[in-house]
């Protein structure tokens, strides 16, 4: 009896070890075509690991996170402390950030647009709705097609902290999924603008923040400087202090060859 009970406690273990050295990465749009490349080339050169990447928004990666259903949650905004608490309720712990890169959150409009830079105040204008024609910042008298993300995306939180100071995004702003479909909505609509990672700027023109006299952009210059007023870091969390397969993928992350990973996918080294 005693040899049965063995041989079915050894059965049933069987699924859990087909599952070793898998890390889930769940969370940020802006991310997820970065985190692909670090896992294809982390996997590449370590055989037996598997790294599973999925997007869905910052909010859903640390959902996942706080479930206990990811490894890693990415996110392109900072845990908010609601989200903390949930996490040490379950786990009693209020996780762990580490920032793996930086991006220039870029601005898009159509590239027949006239319009070369905007101040702060007149994005956040424009995207609470008391600016709605372009005529008014110095573009054509076309009415501005505004486009967001969804409020689970960890750059909608971003933008309406940095830019629209907490205020509500404009009634007739349209709300898409990714930051793929941003600029995909942009690059036909020739009076859009929307916002995203600097990784995603195809086909569309990016367009410069004035700061006093300076005009800067989402450029590597400018974000490192400082210049740049919407440069963000972009985060990986996990539960706790990284451990195990997680850490070590994040180490691939943020060792050279990870971090000029970043450089070519679009975003800025953080080291």
């Amino acid at each position: 009896m005693t040899r049965k009970i063995m041989l079915l406690a050894a059965s049933l273990a069987i699924p859990a070890l087909a599952s070793a050295g898998t890390v889930t990465v769940k969370g940020s749009d802006t991310m997820v075509i970065l985190a692909q490349r670090w896992a294809e080339a982390y996997m590449k050169q370590t055989p037996g690991q598997k790294v599973q990447v999925t997007g869905g928004g910052s909010g859903v990666g640390i959902a996942a996170l706080i479930n206990g259903t990811t490894d890693i949650a990415d996110a392109s905004r900072a845990m908010k402390q609601g989200e903390k608490e949930k996490l040490r309720s379950r786990f009693a712990t209020l996780g762990f950030e580490t920032a793996v890169a930086q991006d220039g959150l870029s601005i898009y409009v159509n590239a027949a647009n006239p319009v070369q830079a905007l101040t702060l105040d007149q994005l956040r204008a424009i995207y609470v709705g008391d600016v709605t024609n372009w005529k008014e910042v110095g573009g054509a008298d076309a009415p501005i097609v505004l486009y967001s993300r969804e409020n689970s995306s960890g750059t909608y939180v971003y933008f309406k902290d940095h830019v629209l100071k907490g205020a509500d995004y404009s009634a007739r702003a349209q709300t898409l999924p990714g930051t793929a479909a941003v600029v995909n909505a942009v690059a036909k609509e020739k009076n859009g603008i929307g916002y995203g990672g600097a990784a995603y700027a195809k086909g569309v023109r990016d367009v410069k923040i004035r700061v006093g006299s300076e005009l800067v952009g989402p450029t590597a210059e400018d974000v490192k400087s400082g210049r740049y007023p919407l440069a963000r870091p972009l985060f990986m969390y996990t539960r706790s202090r990284p451990s195990g397969d997680a850490k070590a993928f994040m180490d691939f992350c943020l060792s050279p060859q990870g971090q000029e990973i970043v450089g070519k996918v679009g975003y800025f080294p953080i080291r």
